[in-house]
């Protein structure tokens, strides 16, 4: 395997640039750029249209509601920023793998050796499905519903790898011990409190106030364990068969 790039890109190609922009530049997102860890390429697909209009959609070839997305501009958009053949350029749709931790960090180390992923915001009723086979190897979706573009996804998707980057956040055991991962069994995470210690007829509960550590990160397991059951049962690992 080659040793991990220094800087990734994450590279977004879509038709409303703005609104991408100004998401990557705040917060944890933003902050990674600033410190040179990640780096962000926002691709204006209506750049890569034929005519004065910057028409980057059509009505579908044997009728149906809706507007689709035409190849030509999507895949020129693509060939233009992607470096490399090999490189991850997912297409984020409905119709696609669901997003989930274990997937992040798949995409994460992907991203860290090759120094580059791209994603495509689809919009309209769909993408030509030549553009799917000429620069798309995977497609995503961060769940079972329908928006009214891709870009909110990307963005969904790059958040989530930008804060598994080495050295983004601050402390990275937040990371470590947050729902679905590991430490968690994939499951749900704990409540969390802070100061005050009452409000409002409420109390933080007396163990987090105790320092004892052991007690304490036990308390943690045993109430994220309960939440999982509670709310997401879904997540549990599937009992074995004793008698088998």
């Amino acid at each position: 395997m080659s040793n991990p790039v220094e800087r990734p890109v994450i590279k977004i190609l879509t038709l409303f640039p703005d609104m991408v922009r100004s998401v990557l530049e705040t917060s944890i997102p933003g902050r990674a750029q600033r410190q040179g860890q990640v780096d962000y390429q926002v691709v204006d697909i209506r750049d890569f249209a034929v005519d004065k209009h910057r028409t980057v959609d059509d009505t579908a070839y044997g009728g149906g509601a809706g507007m689709i997305m035409m190849a030509p501009p999507v895949v020129e958009a693509v060939e233009s920023c992607r470096v490399r053949d090999d490189a991850t350029v997912i297409l984020t749709t409905p119709q696609g793998e669901v997003f989930d931790e274990e997937l992040t960090l798949e995409l994460v180390e992907d991203l860290q050796v090759k120094g580059e992923l791209v994603l495509i915001c689809g919009h309209y009723k769909g993408v030509d499905e030549r553009a799917r086979d000429l620069v798309v190897n995977r497609e995503i979706s961060i769940g079972d519903f329908v928006l009214s573009g891709g870009e909110l996804p990307a963005l969904v998707i790059a958040d989530a790898l930008v804060r598994r980057l080495e050295g983004v956040l601050h402390n990275e055991d937040s990371a470590n011990n947050d729902s679905f991962t590991e430490l968690r069994g994939g499951g749900l995470d704990c409540q969390w409190y802070t100061k005050p210690p009452a409000y409002r007829g409420l109390e933080v509960p007396e163990v987090l106030l105790s320092g004892h550590h052991a007690k304490i990160e036990q308390w943690r397991l045993e109430q994220a364990a309960g939440r999982t059951r509670d709310r997401r049962p879904d997540l549990l690992p599937d009992e074995q068969d004793d008698t088998s």
